[in-house]
């Protein structure tokens, strides 16, 4: 059985103004947003801000700064999005509130709990919203599990899951000069499986089992892995103790065979919850009848900040609800650096251009194992982590 649930945003006669930092990379997908947007009259473009200049990036008619202070000195508009390298993130919002500019912020946000504390402090302080970019919390989906679970639906909980098996190959690390990075120039980069490429999968489960303030986390056991040759992890188990509630296990890499959709479990005594969050499928399993499979519709964070600061209304993906997931990103980061696998466990398959992608022999039945026996990847025994 499949059903659809309707989503339908907040108007307001004002055409908002909107800028962009950061036109590489993600910042791709804001170029296309904003455009259409522009078109359709729903918003008005005033500026991009990036210092590598490119011809045909962005329409001719938009005015492209070198650096997100001189778009702001030229006049701020309602709202900045940011899709900058990790660690200028605080920075720029920081900037762009203290303009009177709403923020729409990627993720990570910030690199740790300090820079999250002063960013979060001037929004309240400018009165400013900020938005965080996981676009999965943009999902009914996520409406729909925390209804079924709040109804019963599987029973009581037992535990929260996320896992996520995806491939990059070498060349995802060499992008740019912070990427595969925990520190560089003195300052934390974060470029991690678990807390960067698959962030949404974490981001995702702690807001499914409501727990999404930095105080929701009482503690972090760290299991970080590398089959790249990088700084930080490309591969790791979590397990993250929430405060009244039940634990929640991640097992996530980027060294698998084929890449697959990541998901969030709700496991209960009567039964099970799936949330495949990147194409808004939950599928519900409860022993006794087939699965109930439901489709859900999603909406667009950048749209709900301009809905909700014309309307005063809740955002769906505030920065105060991204603690706990800074919170567990700041246990990454500065926790244990990740161990390297043994060759033994490793096969390479060379790719066009002379690129070459790195499999983890077995992941993908070590983050089963992780999920089955709820605890990490050595406490499950796995060979590669011995």
């Amino acid at each position: 059985m499949t059903t659809r649930t309707p989503l339908r945003p907040a108007r307001s006669d004002r055409v908002p103004s909107v800028a962009l930092a950061g036109v590489h990379g993600f910042g791709r997908t804001y170029v296309d947003r904003l455009g259409a947007r522009a078109a359709a009259g729903r918003l008005r473009w005033t500026g991009v801000a990036e210092p590598r200049r490119q011809d045909g990036v962005v329409p001719a008619q938009v005015p492209w700064f070198d650096a997100l202070p001189d778009l702001l000195a030229a006049g701020a508009p309602d709202a900045v999005a940011i899709a900058t390298p990790l660690p200028t993130h605080a920075d720029l919002a920081i900037a762009a509130l203290r303009a009177g500019s709403h923020v729409v912020l990627e993720k990570p946000p910030t690199t740790g709990l300090a820079e999250f504390a002063e960013v979060l402090a001037v929004a309240r302080e400018c009165g400013r919203l900020v938005q965080v970019g996981f676009q999965s919390l943009g999902s009914a989906a996520l409406d729909h599990v925390r209804d079924r679970v709040a109804r019963g639906g599987v029973g009581d909980v037992t535990g929260y899951a996320a896992a996520g098996c995806w491939v990059r190959p070498r060349s995802y690390f060499t992008r740019a000069a912070w990427s595969g990075r925990r520190h560089l120039d003195g300052r934390v980069v974060a470029d991690g499986v678990v807390t960067n490429p698959l962030a949404h999968a974490l981001a995702t489960a702690l807001a499914v089992a409501g727990r999404t303030r930095v105080e929701d986390v009482t503690a972090v056991q760290v299991d970080p892995y590398r089959v790249n040759d990088i700084e930080t992890d490309d591969t790791t188990s979590l397990v993250v103790s929430l405060r009244e509630a039940p634990d929640l296990v991640v097992a996530v890499t980027l060294a698998a065979a084929e890449p697959g959709e990541p998901f969030v479990v709700v496991e209960g005594t009567r039964g099970r919850l799936t949330l495949h969050y990147t194409l808004d499928v939950v599928v519900e399993e409860v022993p006794g009848r087939p699965p109930l499979v439901t489709r859900h519709d999603r909406f667009d964070l950048l749209d709900d900040l301009l809905g909700r600061a014309a309307d005063g209304g809740p955002l769906r993906a505030p920065l105060v609800a991204a603690g706990a997931f800074t919170r567990v990103l700041d246990a990454v980061v500065t926790g244990p650096a990740p161990r390297a696998v043994a060759d033994a466990h490793l096969r390479r398959t060379p790719l066009p251009g002379g690129d070459e992608a790195v499999r983890l022999v077995g992941v993908e039945e070590a983050v089963a194992t992780v999920l089955r026996e709820r605890r990490t990847f050595a406490g499950c025994g796995v060979a590669w982590t011995r």
